[in-house]
């Protein structure tokens, strides 16, 4: 009975540590909605998300992340936020899709670390931007450039 019980501890903390843990996945959550704000070319989304993103990673209970979480998110967390608000305070949709790359560079680093989702996470490149992004579907719908080229673009590596 002991080594069962053992054993059931031992698998539960297994599949504990491989899902997402919710305040992080969040992150990613929004993230999106930044990345399709500037899909569609929409500023006002695009900024209203990204201070959205702001109050979620600030508000991320460090207590609650495991050791490998804490570990990749602490260093990663004011170039979030930074990025982050520099989304937010534009209103200029060609700044905010500047300060995307960055945004988009580092949450990868977070998303390779952690487990962010339970889905897989598609990495995709502009090659007319030499810029990456990240998708929770493999077709590109490009954040550079909108309309004027949705589809330009291709998935570079998958996270899952």
């Amino acid at each position: 009975m002991k080594s069962l019980i053992i054993a059931t501890t031992i698998l539960l903390a297994t599949f504990s540590a491989k899902a997402a843990n919710p305040s992080l996945s969040q992150l990613l959550s929004l993230y999106y909605d930044v990345k399709n704000a500037l899909v569609n070319s929409d500023a006002g989304t695009a900024s209203a998300k990204a201070a959205e993103f702001i109050k979620v990673i600030n508000s991320v209970d460090m207590h609650a992340l495991s050791a490998e979480e804490h570990k990749a998110f602490m260093p990663l967390s004011e170039k979030l936020t930074a990025d982050a608000t520099a989304i937010a305070k534009s209103a200029d949709l060609s700044a905010q899709r500047e300060k995307f790359k960055t945004f988009s560079n580092n949450i990868f680093i977070l998303a390779k670390a952690v487990k962010l989702s339970d889905t897989p996470v598609y990495q995709q490149y502009c090659p007319m931007q030499k810029s990456y992004w990240l998708s929770g579907e493999a077709a590109v719908k490009n954040p550079y450039y909108g309309k004027q080229m949705l589809s330009c673009g291709k998935v570079t590596e998958t996270i899952k």
